[in-house]
């Protein structure tokens, strides 16, 4: 009797090792997942809401120059890209827990650069103002007591708190943050807005987009500035690899083919030993 009921208690001890190592495998096989098809995943972060750098195209894939780089990138080196959507006030989180490898999307550099590893500047750019085209605003100065929208931990939002720019923006009848430029456009269209600052690159975009002839971008700059990849602090080694990549690719005209289908290569510095401020 005692030798039967030792025999089922040694099954039962089987069953639970046998289940165990089985759970295990599978927990091992879904964290060795990122290569478990052979390649390497990248993990790109980015405003999917941010033409032409990232955004969902018409068959809603998401496409940009950004991307389309990254995506090359990827190609060469045998990678697999994976293209993250990203809250844009939420990226160093994303960054920094690992969720992403880099924040490749219109990312400018200035002011931020000993926040993150940052590959060389690629792209020259401005933060403008854009205006409804028969809202008699002409300059800067004529935004004085107006209500002026901007995204929100973008750029154009840390440019208009410089110190540059304090008496600019003490002069807006209101500063509000917007999630995006969708939403910025729609409050000018209704009146909630008289203005919004962006990106150059964004701005002509949108106004490429939208009914032509309704807005208008200023002529002053807010602020010039550069585009640079940003990785981790730190990461040197991924930056590195990718950023020698993206330089193969400048050689050989594959990010020219890319600033000219974007409308961007007159932002290109890529290459240029002085690029212009």
């Amino acid at each position: 009797m005692r030798n039967c009921t030792n025999t089922r208690l040694l099954r039962k001890m089987l069953i639970v090792l046998l289940l165990c190592s089985f759970i295990a495998g599978t927990f091992t096989a879904c964290s060795d997942k990122k290569q478990s098809d052979g390649k390497t995943t990248f993990t790109v972060g980015f405003d999917a809401e941010f033409p032409p750098y990232g955004y969902k195209d018409e068959s809603g894939e998401y496409v940009g120059f950004d991307l389309d780089t990254a995506q090359k990138v990827c190609d060469n080196l045998g990678w697999e890209l994976v293209k993250k959507p990203i809250n844009w006030d939420s990226k160093d989180m994303e960054l920094n827990s690992g969720n992403i490898d880099c924040i490749w999307n219109g990312f400018t550099m200035n002011g931020r650069e000993d926040d993150y590893t940052w590959s060389e500047p690629y792209l020259n750019n401005e933060q403008v103002m854009v205006v409804a085209a028969d809202s008699g605003i002409e300059n800067l100065e004529d935004l004085k007591g107006k209500n002026v929208v901007v995204q929100a931990a973008s750029a154009a939002l840390d440019a208009l708190n410089s110190e540059d720019n304090k008496e600019l923006t003490e002069s807006f009848g209101s500063l509000t943050e917007n999630p995006d430029y969708n939403t910025a456009f729609m409050n000018i269209d209704s009146g909630a807005a008289d203005a919004v600052a962006v990106d150059i690159g964004v701005a002509k975009y949108q106004l490429a987009e939208r009914e032509e002839g309704k807005y208008k971008i200023l002529d002053e700059p807010i602020q010039t500035e550069q585009y640079a990849v940003g990785f981790a602090k730190g990461n040197e080694e991924l930056r590195d690899t990718v950023w020698a990549e993206v330089i193969k690719l400048y050689e050989a005209g594959e990010i020219d083919k890319l600033a000219e289908q974007y409308e961007v290569a007159d932002m290109l510095c890529i290459g240029k030993e002085e690029t212009e401020k």
